[in-house]
């Protein structure tokens, strides 16, 4: 192993779907840069989304107007933690899955973090509208080739919502068209097609109101560019330019989300150790589906932050 200087470190951070009732509740106990998070976040968006987070219950955690902001917010306390046991360590590129694309932004300071969560809670609630104006679903499309599962989306007039690994794909779009594309997924070469719990079509056309919403706001948030390179999820390059920062960040509601192609690039930037900054381990598996030569860690409780700094400095 080499020592934390000589890494090449990837910061990925979960996205909607990741979230536990209780995650970071040991963070906050144990380390004030933790709580001290929290308890901005309370502040800030004038509620308690602590308490959401920390006791649940998960039905309540789990609506987007609560998951987004608290999945933002565990993510950058899991990292603030991680450089308190460490000290600050360079960082050659970052990305987040969806939501934490946002959060990978807060990371390397495009905003600070009150700017970063009131975007959060405000396209939270733009999803949550748009979920609410329409009748949608998505799907997951398990062992299908990119190109199959287009042409299942392009006959059955759906999106396709996510590329996560090679083999694993996500449709998204009209809650009856996602039903009659999983029921004829077969017939495409795809091995398994299974409907998730989700409350609309993230990531599809149907998230239209919520774009044209989100583009003022994103306007009208201060920013700067990134102190470390920041893999959009609509281009899997690294953002440039503020305008470009927020035309994808505004594009990423209604694009596919490119997972794979984000992971690639952050190897060709020279990427060795990816940090998964969530709770669960979701995004690591991803990782080692896409690629069995880099070092994956998940770190979002005190035991698995406390080992990864062990290994990051070993």
């Amino acid at each position: 192993m080499v020592n934390c200087m000589a890494r090449k470190i990837a910061l990925l951070f979960s996205g909607q779907g990741a979230q536990l009732v209780g995650m970071g509740k040991d963070l906050a106990d144990q380390f004030p840069v933790a709580a001290g998070l929290f308890g901005q976040a309370d502040e800030f968006l004038g509620r308690s989304l602590t308490s959401v987070t920390c006791s649940g219950p998960i039905e309540e955690l789990t609506k987007t107007a609560n998951c987004q902001p608290a999945l933002f917010v565990h993510g950058l306390a899991s990292l603030a933690v991680l450089r308190e046991l460490v000290g600050e360590f360079p960082v050659t590129g970052a990305a987040g899955l969806s939501l934490g694309e946002l959060t990978a932004h807060a990371a390397a300071g495009t905003f600070d973090f009150e700017s970063g969560l009131q975007l959060v809670q405000k396209r939270a609630d733009f999803m949550d509208e748009a979920c609410a104006a329409t009748i949608g679903g998505m799907a997951a499309m398990i062992g299908g080739l990119e190109n199959e599962v287009r042409q299942l989306a392009a006959d059955e007039d759906v999106d396709v919502a996510n590329i996560n690994a090679p083999g694993q794909i996500v449709i998204s779009g009209e809650l009856a068209k996602v039903e009659t594309a999983v029921g004829v997924a077969k017939e495409h070469g795809i091995r398994r097609a299974t409907m998730l719990n989700v409350a609309g079509a993230y990531h599809s056309r149907l998230m239209q109101s919520a774009y044209e919403k989100l583009g003022p706001v994103l306007l009208d948030v201060q920013m700067r560019l990134p102190q470390f390179p920041i893999v959009s999820n609509v281009t899997g390059e690294e953002v440039k330019t503020l305008p470009e920062i927020r035309q994808t960040l505004q594009d990423q509601v209604t694009s596919t989300v490119r997972w794979a192609d984000c992971i690639q690039r952050l190897i060709t930037l020279g990427c060795d150790t990816f940090i998964e900054l969530g709770p669960g381990a979701v995004l690591a598996g991803l990782v080692k589906r896409t690629s069995k030569d880099v070092e994956v860690i998940a770190a979002g409780d005190v035991d698995s932050v406390r080992a990864c700094a062990v290994a990051i400095k070993s």
